[in-house]
């Protein structure tokens, strides 16, 4: 998962509050039970050392959350007296998690964070052309129409007689198959623009086959087809959008079990060689295994991939850290003797993100029932050791 979107969450001081919440308005008594979810979340920070500033950023924030149109949940990250960030989330607790630390506490959030901030392009492909739009947090956004081309100049649709069909039939072909190029480019390059992780192509089985074997190279592992989606009118929407999460979860894991291979295969023994599921040889020494190994890759922002598992004990180790995302270590005075004159502790899963974050590095929640790395804490390097 690309975590960038977490930037402004380590361009200021702590400390933080943490808040994750049901925001859902599904019910008659959403408003009032609102009201006793943002109540609950004030006098939880309240009792947990916040101070007043960032207390009342909280209960405004909340207090003018939309009626209609709410995700259902939200996390919300404030410090210095004002909600910083503000992520619509997928999934929600069924009730209200808090935190106050100097960081905020991502580590136990960030297989909701993964949901929350993926994001698709969805194509709906036919003979005639394809409608482009956008999916997060389930919700659709027009990007573009694709038109076909025509196949015989004119308007006139009715085939020749019978001495003419393989002209007919080869002319048909040919403004398909440039139909399909022109879709193709065009998803290419909307894909670029906006970033999106997965292309979902939906619509008729043979024309989306033909634009997904047009697209780049390095777009085909990204790509999926998905039924029951279209251009046509009768389309059944929510079975497609079922299929359409069924195919984003498999996504994710896909992801998941990659960048585990690659952390398996860093991780073998001195001298043993490995490939990738690409083929690629990776040596050991292309990854690091536990906090103090993870920490010191971090402070060299030499992560690639950063591994944690939520209910993993090493995610709530403390650690020590100082104002910079590098300055973190096993005892405070490590971290001392990087200049830092007051040490404080925090969770190194919180204090890896931030520096996974300052690094641009990637950050993937391992799967509950996936071998993954001991103590729940991982990493794939960009160099070896």
């Amino acid at each position: 998962m690309d975590i960038g979107f977490l930037a402004p969450l380590i361009d200021r001081p702590g400390p933080w509050a943490t808040v994750c919440l049901d925001t859902s308005r599904t019910t008659e008594d959403a408003a009032q039970r609102q009201t006793l979810l943002r109540r609950t979340a004030v006098r939880d920070l309240i009792d947990r050392g916040a101070d007043p500033g960032v207390c009342r950023a909280v209960w405004e924030h909340l207090e003018n959350e939309p009626v209609s149109d709410s995700p259902p949940g939200r996390a919300l990250f404030a410090a210095g007296g004002e909600v910083v960030l503000d992520v619509p989330l997928a999934t929600a607790p069924v009730g209200v998690e808090t935190a106050w630390g100097p960081l905020p506490h991502l580590s136990n959030l960030l297989g909701r964070l993964e949901a929350a901030a993926a994001e698709c392009l969805v194509a709906a492909v036919d003979r005639t052309g394809a409608d482009l739009e956008t999916r997060r947090l389930g919700r659709p956004e027009p990007v573009g129409t694709v038109d076909g081309v025509t196949r015989q100049g004119r308007g006139h649709r009715a085939p020749p007689a019978d001495r003419y069909e393989w002209h007919y039939r080869h002319r048909e072909q040919d403004a398909w198959d440039r139909t399909a190029d022109t879709i193709a480019e065009q998803l290419a390059g909307t894909r670029s623009q906006i970033g999106a992780e997965l292309v979902v192509l939906t619509g008729d089985v043979r024309e989306r086959r033909a634009v997904h074997q047009r697209l780049p190279q390095e777009l085909q592992p990204l790509t999926v087809e998905v039924d029951g989606g279209g251009r046509a009118d009768g389309i059944h929407a929510e079975a497609f959008e079922r299929r359409l999460d069924e195919a984003w979860r498999q996504f994710r894991r896909h992801r998941a079990e990659e960048a585990l291979d690659r952390f398996r295969s860093g991780t073998g023994r001195p001298g043993e060689h490995r490939t990738d599921g690409a083929g690629t040889e990776i040596a050991p020494g292309a990854a690091a295994e536990g906090v103090p190994a993870v920490m010191a890759a971090a402070r060299q922002r030499q992560l690639a991939t950063l591994l944690l598992r939520e209910d993993g004990p090493d995610i709530h180790r403390e650690v020590w850290i100082g104002p910079e995302p590098e300055h973190i270590g096993v005892d405070r005075g490590e971290v001392r003797g990087m200049g830092v004159a007051h040490p404080v502790q925090a969770p190194a899963g919180d204090a890896l993100l931030r520096c996974a974050i300052a690094s641009r590095a990637e950050a993937i929640p391992v799967p509950d029932d996936t071998d993954g790395p001991v103590g729940g804490v991982g990493a794939v390097l960009r160099w070896r050791t």
